[in-house]
């Protein structure tokens, strides 16, 4: 929920200084529904917060549940600008006696939309329509934690900042997101189970070395060299690799954590074997310090492809040849539109209020200003 405008109701209404911990608590630790669950808090006071304090800022629109398990949630902000988090289930086969044997992660969303239109994004194709703000991320990991708590499932594992739009473009908001995540009085996750991921933005990074808590970096590279990079990811133009490898090793000289490197495999684009070995060259000049996520591409309405397992394989054996840390990332939620990339939601609508709505503030300004009084 809003926590500012909370503060300032409780205020109003004087009550006691204990009361806005003891809500947040119930609402971002204990998950309850909604104000009438709050059983905890005077009836009166439950009717007045239903009254003047919304329970969350987004709106669930839309609710879809894939066949490997994952949930997508589409969200309206209050101004209508649609959003989308991810529920990913990962089932442990071979998990060993009393650990958990299915985890969830939750995808979230720093945008609805986002300006930096990489080719192979369904999300650049929305543009951007604004900004969230922390309050609007936060709720969109409760309202999949409560939907965990409806089905009877588990908690939420991990979160990672791999939804709509660029983390790093609305950095402050994101970051106290993540902090009210991470707070025990909140969702209580720890730091190194939070990931942002960034497409490249340099001052992000560089800005995110300096910060006191351990969350993970994942950077989406998906080409070693700023040609191809360039066709691929327009901020390479802003950001080339030279200067965004620079950024790395201040944020790995700064904080003694290693990077994620995402890297989607395209057919025919940037999965050869002379790629693998210049990422390789790349990566490896600071040894030890990068992790490299292979992805498969999934469908977002262009002329790519994903690369064949096959050559997915060899891709991999070239970077672990080269003593390069390298996974294979599986897909969730797919099927339901909801795997990387692939997260997009009609956003004219929104827009085009928004600006309706910045239009008649301003006319009534000009009014108000006719209408001001001639000094004597």
């Amino acid at each position: 929920m809003d926590t500012e405008l909370l503060s300032t109701v409780l205020a109003k209404r004087k009550q006691p200084a204990f009361r806005e911990r003891q809500i947040l608590r119930a609402a971002q630790h204990e998950y309850v529904s909604g104000w009438e669950a709050m059983t905890t808090l005077p009836k009166r006071l439950r009717e007045q917060l239903t009254a003047e304090v919304p329970f969350s800022t987004v709106k669930v629109d839309l609710e879809e549940r894939s066949k490997d398990g994952s949930v997508k949630l589409r969200m309206l902000t209050h101004d209508g600008f649609p959003l989308e988090a991810v529920l990913m289930r990962f089932d442990q086969p071979h998990a060993k006696e009393g650990e958990k044997q299915t985890r969830y992660t939750a995808c979230l969303s720093s945008q609805s939309g986002c300006a930096l239109s990489c080719e192979f994004c369904a999300t650049g194709k929305m543009k951007l329509g604004r900004n969230l703000t922390q309050h609007e991320i936060v709720d969109q990991f409760l309202e999949l934690a409560r939907q965990r708590q409806r089905v009877g499932e588990g908690r939420i594992d991990n979160v990672v900042m791999m939804g709509m739009g660029e983390p790093f473009h609305n950095y402050d908001e994101v970051i106290a997101a993540l902090r009210t995540l991470n707070s025990p009085d909140g969702p209580g996750l720890g730091a190194r189970r939070i990931a942002i991921s960034t497409v490249g933005w340099v001052p992000g990074i560089e800005k995110l070395a300096k910060e006191d808590i351990q969350f993970k970096l994942a950077l989406s590279l998906h080409a070693p060299n700023d040609n191809l990079r360039g066709s691929l990811m327009p901020v390479n133009r802003k950001f080339p690799i030279e200067r965004l490898m620079q950024a790395c090793r201040f944020y790995q000289d700064q904080t003694k954590r290693r990077i994620f490197i995402e890297y989607l495999m395209l057919e025919n684009v940037n999965d050869q074997p002379e790629h693998a070995k210049e990422l390789a060259k790349l990566l490896n000049d600071q040894p030890g310090q990068f992790h490299v996520n292979l992805i498969a591409y999934n469908p977002t309405g262009t002329d790519f492809v994903g690369a064949s397992d096959e050559t997915v394989r060899r891709f991999s054996a070239i970077l672990q040849r080269a003593d390069l840390e390298t996974s294979y990332r599986v897909s969730r939620a797919r099927d339901i539109s909801g795997a990387c990339g692939q997260l997009a939601a009609p956003i004219e609508a929104a827009k085009r209020a928004q600006r309706e709505d910045r239009l008649a503030r301003a006319k009534a300004k000009v009014a108000d200003t006719d209408n001001a009084p001639t000094p004597a």
